[in-house]
């Protein structure tokens, strides 16, 4: 490694004892910094975290998104993003004044309104209740029976977690998009390539890759799986970042990436959008942070908090 890599890492490790902060990373990050972080996972994961944490500034290395949930369950703390353009094409898909909107306009429905929490703090404030990929299921199960559901953002994984409960759900149509780059063609090809692997894949993937997948399940659950995986080679079709972590911790597995029709490299360029500089340039200027007005914040509380306490 590079001796200005290595300064950096030192300047950063430095900086976090100053500020008394924590590194939270995503799944999705780059290598070098899932390595410097004190905690990786899932958003699952990092919203327990984010809550549990004791630390006065949260230095979150994902996307804007699970910067402003840290921020909603830790109002007195400092949260900052590496980058503050590290958007997300699903929150990007559903707008929060849209989603009030349709709300209005279907108010004689009274949906139970199930968020994924890839999703802005408008629009969990607008929500019953969170979900993650991890805990989807369990939340659906548990949403009241006589209330017409309705599931935002994301279709595909709505349309999994109804497969998975039976219940129907309205679907907001709302995709990630670089989950929807793998097309049933370009997992059958890999797979045909390697026919003794098991293929694992991320629920919001269309319903044609999930069903050529031996287990579709949330990142956190991926590494259970190839832990366990009674063979070698397994296919993973999420975004690369999880394969740093995923070789980590099952270094005895042949861990394939899952290609696109283009390549194997699929990389959310808002996740990439964080680097080392940027995260040493956060912790030093306590910028860019994340903010919300208090109202908002307060009643995207409610959902979070809920989510927690049904998926424990």
């Amino acid at each position: 490694m590079p001796a200005a890599a290595l300064d950096l890492k030192e300047a950063i490790l430095a900086l976090k004892k100053e500020r008394n902060a924590v590194i939270l990373a995503h799944n999705y990050q780059t290598g070098d910094i899932q390595d410097l972080a004190d905690y990786v996972g899932d958003s699952l994961g990092l919203a327990y975290r984010a809550k549990e944490t004791d630390a006065d500034v949260i230095a979150f290395c994902g996307v804007h998104f699970m910067a402003e949930t840290a921020k909603i369950v830790n109002p007195g703390k400092i949260v900052v993003l590496p980058d503050k353009d590290a958007g997300c094409s699903l929150e990007q898909s559903c707008p929060g004044p849209e989603l009030e909107a349709f709300l209005q306009a279907n108010a004689e429905k009274n949906y139970y309104v199930i968020a994924y929490i890839n999703c802005s703090a408008h629009v969990k404030s607008l929500c019953d209740v969170i979900c993650t990929s991890g805990n989807a299921v369990k939340i659906v199960n548990k949403a009241p029976a006589d209330r017409p559901i309705l599931f935002v953002p994301d279709a595909n994984l709505g349309a999994w977690v109804m497969e998975q409960t039976g219940r129907k759900m309205d679907l907001w149509q709302g995709s990630c998009y670089v989950h929807v780059e793998f097309t049933r063609a370009s997992i059958a090809k890999i797979k045909e390539e390697h026919p003794d692997a098991l293929v694992v894949a991320h629920p919001e993937c269309t319903q044609a890759v999930r069903l050529l997948a031996d287990e579709v399940c949330s990142t956190e659950k991926m590494i259970t799986f190839c832990k366990n995986a009674p063979v070698k080679d397994i296919i993973v079709v999420t975004e690369s970042g999880m394969l740093h972590r995923l070789r980590k911790e099952c270094p005895d597995k042949n861990l394939i990436a899952g290609p696109t029709d283009r390549c194997a490299c699929a990389d959310c360029r808002y996740m990439k959008m964080n680097t080392l500089q940027k995260l040493h340039d956060c912790l030093e200027k306590l910028e860019p942070r994340v903010e919300m007005p208090e109202d908002i914040r307060r009643k995207a509380e409610v959902p979070l908090l809920r989510m927690l306490e049904q998926s424990k």
